[in-house]
């Protein structure tokens, strides 16, 4: 059996920008869940820009998958955050190569306009702050689907 393809579905992969509040919303709910290794986050001062390789839990296709009985999907995408000047963690030792985060919330702190801070929101109490210039926030897919080791839809107690 292989794994899933774009051309199994409808949609391709996602290439998404937020620059309001209200777009990065949309991002957030698209990376609930997304897990990645401490190892995949570079902060690239000299071109003001924080990246992250996430392994995305695909919400979008969670309905398609259930109506088609076949495995939820996970998708290696791209986070990256534009005109950084600053970046801040806490809850987690980012010297600790084999810790992998799992992402719950993107949030907007606005500051003095354009200026705010990106609040990315980690299990386990941990956080990173980034502050930026102005929100410029990219999401896309970088990789094509493949089935979700776990086989099961990331679920939170309520």
């Amino acid at each position: 059996m292989t794994d899933a393809s774009f051309a199994d579905g409808a949609e391709g992969p996602l290439a998404l920008r937020a620059e309001t509040a209200e777009d990065l919303g949309v991002i957030a709910a698209l990376v609930q869940d997304a897990v990645l290794p401490v190892t995949e986050i570079r902060w690239e001062a000299k071109s003001r820009r924080l990246a992250l390789l996430l392994n995305r839990f695909r919400w979008e296709d969670k309905p398609a998958a259930e109506a088609e009985k076949r495995p939820y999907e996970r998708v290696q995408s791209l986070l990256v955050i534009a005109g950084v000047t600053g970046v801040a963690s806490q809850g987690f030792d980012r010297r600790d190569g084999d810790l992998v985060l799992s992402l719950l919330d993107l949030g907007w702190e606005p500051g003095e306009e354009p200026a705010g801070r990106v609040i990315l929101t980690l299990a386990g109490d941990g956080a990173i702050a980034v502050s930026a210039e102005c929100l410029e926030v990219d999401l896309r897919d970088v990789t094509r689907p493949y089935r979700a080791v776990s086989g099961q839809a990331p679920r939170h107690p309520e």
